[in-house]
């Protein structure tokens, strides 16, 4: 379902960032999220008086209009309700904003990792981190294993897949831009192309107006959309991670941003001590478990 940037890379900025990142004692990271950090500045100062943000003392973030649930609460970001909202703030207090401090901006999910030039600090918006996106922008390591998942109307012939042969010939739908398109198009390979929406609304209003059999969404969505949304609809099932590595989200920032190695130890800071582990179990506790297909 959606960052002044300065060349300040020097020869000797690998080593700084090793030296400190001992000396706040962030845990290592595995290849996956190391791979998510991009090429910001690493030898910036993290304090917030140092900070090249869009507006100084402020914190700029940006996601998607509508900012659907579980990930935000009643379409408002600023609440800090919703987990994408709760990392938002906890990652502004780990770099030294207040809540008073972060301001919110629209900018549709597409938008956020195009090439170009950023109206924002960073962007929380289920993005997942990859090597293509990473061309035109740079992410901080991984705030959110995810895994994507079927969902189709109970009854249906796409209801009572148990594996991907099931879903090949069936007319499957997804947001545009998304790893839950590509997942159809490079896991599922339909015999049939697949409907790609520009929001995760019409693509509900496509399985609920039997315009699709199926749609892919994210798996914390899924359980949302059928618990919520479309209630005579059902989980179907997930799918496993591909390339050993587990499917990440992000935070988008511009390519070469300066606050990209202080996101990245924000983030790193938060899985250390426990907090993302805290924030998801609150939010999305609901997200446990679904069939895997194969």
């Amino acid at each position: 379902m959606h960052l002044a940037q300065r060349a300040l890379t020097r020869a000797a900025s690998a080593g700084t960032v090793a030296l400190l990142a001992l000396a706040v004692g962030c845990a290592p990271q595995p290849e996956e999220k190391a791979s998510g950090k991009a090429s910001g500045s690493s030898g910036a100062s993290c304090a917030k008086g140092s900070l090249s943000t869009r507006t100084a003392g402020k914190l700029t973030v940006a996601t998607d209009e509508p900012a659907y649930e579980p990930w935000f609460k009643d379409d408002k970001p600023a609440n800090g309700k919703g987990f994408e909202s709760a990392v938002a703030y906890a990652v502004a207090k780990q770099l030294g904003y207040a809540d008073g401090d972060v301001v919110w901006q629209s900018v549709p999910f597409n938008k956020a990792f195009a090439p170009g030039r950023k109206s924002f600090d960073f962007d929380i918006n289920q993005v997942s981190i990859s090597d293509e996106r990473k061309k035109a922008v740079d992410f901080s390591s991984g705030y959110y294993d995810v895994r994507q998942a079927v969902i189709a109307l109970k009854g249906s012939k796409a209801a009572k897949a148990t594996g991907l042969a099931d879903l090949k010939g069936l007319k499957l739908g997804a947001q545009v831009g998304t790893t839950s398109l590509d997942y159809i198009d490079d896991v599922v390979k339909p015999t049939g192309s697949p409907a790609a929406y520009a929001k995760n609304d019409q693509a509900k209003s496509a399985l609920k107006n039997g315009q699709v059999d199926a749609i892919v969404t994210d798996l914390p969505t899924a359980f949302y959309i059928t618990a919520a949304e479309v209630t005579d609809a059902k989980i179907v099932g997930q799918f496993e991670n591909q390339g050993g590595t587990p499917e990440q989200f992000g935070l988008v920032l511009d390519k070469g941003s300066a606050l990209t190695s202080c996101v990245t130890r924000a983030v790193d800071a938060l899985r250390a001590d426990g907090t993302l582990a805290k924030i998801e179990k609150q939010w999305l506790s609901e997200a446990v478990d679904a069939p895997v297909l194969k």
